[in-house]
């Protein structure tokens, strides 16, 4: 999955509806970027987190980012 350029996005979130649309993109935008810096797969990354973060205990939910997510998954 390869994202374009900021410059290149800025024109399209023009259109995203509202302000609390673009702070959902703008976060899913920087989950996105972050996964792709460090080398994970952002799909699976997404794939794997989304549908567990609703019901994952509260007080454990740094588990689920990304560079703890990864390494629970490189040791597995």
């Amino acid at each position: 999955m390869r994202l374009c350029g900021a410059t290149h996005d800025r024109k399209n979130y023009l259109f995203v509806g509202d302000v609390e649309a673009g702070k959902s993109i703008a976060g899913l935008y920087t989950l996105v970027s972050t996964c792709e810096a460090r080398g994970s797969n952002p799909f699976a990354y997404l794939a794997d987190v989304i549908p567990r973060v609703q019901d994952h205990p509260k007080r454990r939910l740094d588990e689920l980012l990304r560079g703890p997510w990864a390494r629970a998954r490189a040791d597995a």
